[in-house]
């Protein structure tokens, strides 16, 4: 297999932009089903569903039907998993267990403490600040007390991909 190229991520948000450089050497197959996602403009359109603001701190994005339990209708291996680590910029795969990634995502706005059960396939290198906001804008609680819907309504107006292929 032919070494993915590395690329960047701008994800476009009414909060303002994050650019996401793409960890494509640590984690090639999940690189390269996100790059698929996007270049087929699958998360056009989508708004993230949970932000977490106690004990983890992350923005979970991805679903194409904003509940939580959607993806792409495939799911493929973990990667990048022996010593991972979530400081505030990771950007990693959600997934439902071992070996169940799809299309979510999750952006760690904090350092977070998580087991190294989640696929961390990229860097934020642009829009900290808007991440930061939108967790300072908090969410509703309705799973637990800081877990629930983001009050800051964050849609991905489009997702570009640089550089293109």
């Amino acid at each position: 297999m032919k070494a993915a190229q590395p690329y960047t991520v701008t994800f476009h948000t009414p909060q303002g932009d994050i650019t996401v450089k793409a960890l494509t050497a640590a984690a090639p197959c999940t690189t390269y089903s996100f790059r698929y996602l996007i270049e087929h403009d699958y998360y056009d359109g989508t708004h993230c569903h949970r932000l977490t603001t106690q004990r983890l701190w992350v923005l979970q994005c991805g679903d194409p039907t904003g509940t939580g339990s959607g993806g792409p209708g495939y799911s493929f291996n973990d990667e990048n998993l022996a010593g991972a680590t979530y400081p505030a910029g990771t950007v990693a795969m959600a997934n439902a267990g071992p070996n169940t990634n799809g299309s979510q995502f999750f952006f760690t706005w904090k350092d977070t403490k998580l087991r190294p059960n989640y696929t961390p396939f990229g860097v934020v290198v642009g829009g900290m600040d808007v991440l930061q906001k939108i967790a300072a804008d908090g969410e509703d609680d309705q799973n637990a007390a800081g877990d629930g819907y983001p009050n800051d309504y964050v849609v991905f107006h489009s997702v570009h991909i640089h550089p293109r292929w």
